[in-house]
């Protein structure tokens, strides 16, 4: 039978090999996720918001598994590229970002750390991969709907509110979006001319504005940019000074005052990027992971806007409205 001062013995001795052997094993890795738009940290709090929680759904813990590099270009699109350029630097295992102006700034940075992109329109055309089901290079993710049929529809909802509408206001870096081009198609066959404020910084809205009064547009039409999902409240405001009946292509634009919007959540797009980074975490490269195109699309309107704009809204958009906010 052991004795007590052998059982002791030998009981230290197996803590000093569980504790050798414990210290040989390697850390477990602690990931860096970079995360940069254009717009500011506080006008896109919810979106990152969404991703981290979707990072946190799947089993991610922030400091133990994961750690956030996150960069904001607050309106200043010629920072892109010096933001993407500093997340290369550091390293960084997989980087998050927007629309097609993003995904320029990070592919001129790198070719080989994976880019999941989140509401960038027509990634094919834009040349960032070579078709939605194998991506071929570093840059995956969510795509925009920009086709020319889905523009119609935007403009179709605004002559159900203007049927006498022929002249349409466009707001947004228009000019450097490959959606642009679909928009003038769309907006050709239904006999609608366009007259396009192209915004580069933050202080061209009222410029802008300015513009667009100046060419009697009867409507506005303002498209997902950094720069107008920045200023989207004061471009509410200043549509409802004007009395211009306003229409967006993500649910945050109504919420932030502008008469409706038709759209995916973009909430729900930053929270599936989660999955694409957890896959490539494990392993997937993004060659080969397919793109997702968003598939529910919501009309959102606001009676409050069109109270203050003096509009009654039609009972047959109300009835297809998913939300309508009071």
């Amino acid at each position: 039978m052991m004795d007590r001062r052998r059982f002791v013995r030998a009981f230290a001795g197996g803590l000093i090999v569980a504790r050798s052997v414990a210290e040989a094993q390697p850390a477990a890795k602690v990931y860096r996720i970079g995360f940069f738009l254009g717009a500011s940290g506080e006008s896109v709090a919810s979106l990152f918001g969404a991703f981290s929680k979707g990072l946190r759904d799947l089993g991610y813990v922030e400091g133990r598994d994961v750690i956030f590099e996150r960069r904001y270009a607050d309106g200043h699109m010629d920072r892109l590229p010096e933001i993407a350029a500093e997340l290369v630097r550091l390293r960084v295992d997989v980087i998050v970002t927007g629309s097609s102006i993003h995904v320029a700034a990070a592919r001129q940075a790198t070719k080989t750390i994976p880019i999941v992109m989140v509401f960038t329109a027509d990634p094919v055309q834009a040349g960032f991969v070579t078709s939605l089901a194998r991506p071929g290079g570093n840059v995956t993710g969510l795509s925009a709907d920009a086709s020319q049929d889905l523009w119609s529809k935007y403009l179709t909802i605004l002559k159900e509110i203007v049927p006498k509408l022929s002249r349409v206001g466009v707001l947004g870096q228009v000019k450097t979006q490959v959606e642009f081009v679909e928009l003038d198609a769309a907006s050709r066959k239904l006999g609608i001319a366009l007259e396009v404020a192209d915004m580069q910084n933050p202080g061209d809205l009222d410029g802008a504005f300015s513009m667009l009064i100046s060419k009697r547009v009867g409507v506005l039409l303002v498209v997902v940019s950094p720069l107008t999902y920045l200023l989207k409240e004061s471009i509410a405001e200043s549509a409802i000074k004007y009395h211009l009946p306003t229409i967006s292509n993500a649910n945050q634009y109504a919420e932030a005052g502008l008469l409706m919007s038709y759209g995916p959540k973009l909430e729900d797009l930053y929270r599936r990027a989660a999955t694409y980074v957890d896959k490539i975490l494990r392993g997937a490269v993004p060659a080969d992971l397919p793109v997702e195109q968003p598939s529910r699309f919501e009309l959102t309107i606001n009676l409050k806007t069109a109270r203050a704009l003096g509009l009654t809204m039609p009972q047959s958009l109300l009835l297809r409205a998913e939300e309508v906010i009071e």
